[in-house]
């Protein structure tokens, strides 16, 4: 399945709330698969001193990934499709 990078600017935003919004992508992609779509949140590194925080998830389109973001109340700045190298 492919894989989409979100990328975000959260400057300033708490430790507590980049929990919660981690929490919220969870729990929108979960609600998703329950209704039958193909997606998955992945994982976040961001970056404190700037802001920038990277989204991955496993999706069928940008667009289903933006919708998952979207419905989850999430800011971001863009939508591309990645390639996952974890080992």
């Amino acid at each position: 399945m492919p894989v989409y990078m979100v990328e975000r600017e959260l400057k300033g935003i708490s430790m507590e709330d980049l929990a919660g919004a981690q929490q919220a992508a969870i729990a929108t992609a979960a609600d998703m698969r329950g209704k039958g779509e193909d997606v998955r949140y992945i994982r976040s590194t961001f970056a404190p001193e700037d802001g920038r925080c990277m989204c991955l998830f496993e999706g069928t389109s940008a667009a289903q990934v933006q919708g998952l973001n979207d419905t989850a109340g999430l800011p971001y700045t863009r939508v591309v499709e990645a390639l996952d190298l974890t080992p």
